[in-house]
């Protein structure tokens, strides 16, 4: 299991689907959000939460459709699904390096864009958290929605479809954790329901994928 993570940590990197793609993403969009919106201060940090956690979501996007695509285009896939490994421990493998690769940067990363978008000082402990929480759900998502698409050719269009609509609960409820927490306001109730969806897909996505991919490989 250490192999194949340390394998796929090597690929994604040396592809440069994940890391750099994710992060340069994330920055641009950080960068023009002042300059569309204007500069006013209190307008830019209202909006900060929601803007962040979008540029999260999406740069995490950009790089789903490589999670399965690479194996199956030089058959490794095959071997993986004939191996004495559970292919839904490699599928969880497979969205614990998209995440390690994609998500956890973009949370280290994340307070220093805040600051681009004044971001309210009380909220930058929250945005870490909610991201800490919530993005590990974008990943084993989006590696279900890439297990459904595997082996279609031009596939990211579709996948992008029907990922997103998925991604819609994390979103609103990480967004909403930055959103109290700068106010001043309780984030219990949306940290919990956030944990739950992270929960709920990490306990139920990798058995549905696995599932999807001995389907499409048969």
């Amino acid at each position: 299991m250490i192999a194949l993570l340390t394998r796929d940590l090597r690929l994604a990197l040396r592809a440069g689907g994940g890391f750099g793609l994710g992060l340069a993403f994330f920055l641009i969009l950080a960068v023009l959000v002042p300059l569309g919106v204007g500069p006013e201060t209190q307008t830019l940090a209202r909006i900060a939460p929601g803007i962040l956690w979008v540029g999260a979501l999406l740069a995490c996007l950009l790089s789903l459709d490589r999670i399965f695509a690479l194996d199956f285009e030089d058959g490794s896939l095959d071997l993986l699904a004939t191996a004495p490994v559970p292919l839904e421990a490699v599928v969880s493998i497979k969205a614990l390096a998209h995440w390690i690769t994609t998500g956890l940067p973009l949370v280290l990363v994340s307070p220093v864009l805040g600051l681009l978008l004044f971001l309210p000082g009380e909220s930058y402990g929250w945005l870490i958290v909610s991201l800490l929480v919530g993005t590990p759900a974008l990943s084993v998502i989006g590696t279900f929605g890439a297990a459904l698409t595997v082996g279609l050719k031009r596939g990211g269009l579709l996948l992008s479809l029907l990922v997103l609509p998925m991604y819609v609960p994390t979103l609103v409820f990480g967004a909403e954790v930055v959103s109290r927490g700068a106010q001043g306001l309780s984030i219990g109730t949306p940290l919990a329901l956030l944990a739950g969806i992270t929960a709920g897909a990490v306990a139920l996505l990798p058995f549905a994928s696995a599932l999807v991919l001995r389907i499409n490989l048969r």
